[in-house]
């Protein structure tokens, strides 16, 4: 893990300010989400890519009635449906 000697206080309410600087070199931009972990006694954050909830890919994703699913799948399953109809 680097260090990027930047340290930071934790505010009444939780929150912690990360650095723009380390936003920019991050790809982080306003209103997205983080995923938090935890690592023994770290606390890790990752920005969040959504991924498909029947393979785990975040490729080539999208909602499809409030869940993530890929293409690759919404196709598996278009076809599974037609063969089991017919």
């Amino acid at each position: 893990m680097k260090s990027t000697g930047i340290v930071r206080k934790v505010d009444e309410l939780g929150r912690v300010v990360i650095p723009i600087e380390l936003r920019r070199t991050m790809g982080i931009d306003e209103k997205d989400s983080l995923e938090i972990y935890v690592d023994n006694e770290k606390i890790i954050l990752k920005k969040y890519e959504p991924a498909c909830v029947f393979c785990g890919s975040a490729v080539d994703v999208q909602n499809f009635r409030g869940k993530i699913v890929c293409n690759e799948c919404a196709i598996s399953m278009g076809q599974n449906a037609t063969s089991a109809a017919g």
